[in-house]
C-alpha cells in the first residue's frame, strides 16, 4: 500500500480550487460580454439611420431601390420612436428626385406616411421581404438631356399568415451630382404586359 503524501494532496486541491475559481470568472465574464454585445447591437432602423448619404450615396439605380426598400420595410414592420420615424422619412425623401419632392411639403409627406403606417398596423400588414430587379433587368437610357432608369421591385406583404407579392415599377433620373433619384413608381397590376 502506498503512503499518501499530504503535500501532493494539498497541491492537487489548490490546483482544483484555482480551476473552479477560474471557470467561475470565465463564465460570469462571458455572460456579461454577451449581454453587453446584445445591448450594443443596432436595430434595423438604427443601421439605416447610421448611413451618411453625403459620403455613401448608393451608386446604382438598383442600390438606390434596395436602400429605399429597406427604409420602407422599416416603416411597415419595425419598432421605432417618433423621432426615428421623422429621420427615416427625411432619409427616404433624400432618395427622391427634386420634382417628386416638390409635390409635397415635408409635413404633408410625414402626415400621409403616418396615416398609411397606422392603416397597415390596423390591418396587421408588414413587408416581410423584397426583391429588386437584377442588374441586367435595369433599363437605362437617355431622354431630354437626362439619364433615366426603370426597374422593378417585388414586395412580399404578410397579413396574418397570408403572404401576397406586390410588384412596383420605379422610374429614376440621375441628378446634376450624378446620383440616381426616384422620380416615381406605380403598382404593376397582375396581367400587365410590362410586369
Amino acid at each position: 500500500m502506498r503512503k499518501r503524501n499530504p503535500a501532493r494532496i494539498l497541491i492537487v486541491l489548490v490546483v482544483f480550487a484555482i480551476g473552479v475559481v477560474g471557470l467561475f470568472f470565465y463564465i460570469s465574464n462571458r455572460s456579461r460580454v454577451v449581454a453587453e454585445g446584445r445591448q450594443n447591437q443596432m436595430t434595423a432602423v438604427q443601421e439605416i439611420l447610421a448611413r451618411n448619404l453625403d459620403t455613401n450615396y448608393p451608386p446604382t439605380p438598383k442600390e438606390v431601390l434596395k436602400f429605399y426598400s429597406e427604409i420602407t420595410r422599416c416603416f411597415y414592420g419595425e419598432e421605432y420612436s417618433d423621432e426615428e420615424l421623422v429621420e427615416l422619412a427625411t432619409l427616404s425623401r433624400r432618395l427622391f428626385d427634386d420634382e417628386l419632392v416638390a409635390n409635397q411639403t415635408d409635413e404633408q409627406y410625414l402626415s400621409a406616411l403616418r396615416m398609411d403606417i397606422e392603416s397597415w398596423k390596423n390591418d396587421k400588414k408588414v413587408i416581410s421581404s423584397y426583391s429588386v430587379s437584377s442588374s441586367t433587368d435595369v433599363q437605362e437610357y437617355y431622354y431630354g438631356g437626362y439619364e433615366w432608369a426603370q426597374l422593378y421591385c417585388i414586395y412580399s406583404i404578410r397579413m396574418g399568415t397570408n403572404i401576397a407579392p406586390v410588384q412596383e415599377h420605379f422610374i429614376m433620373r440621375k441628378d446634376s451630382a450624378g446620383h440616381w433619384k426616384i422620380l416615381g413608381w406605380e403598382l404593376v397590376e397582375p396581367g400587365d404586359d410590362n410586369g
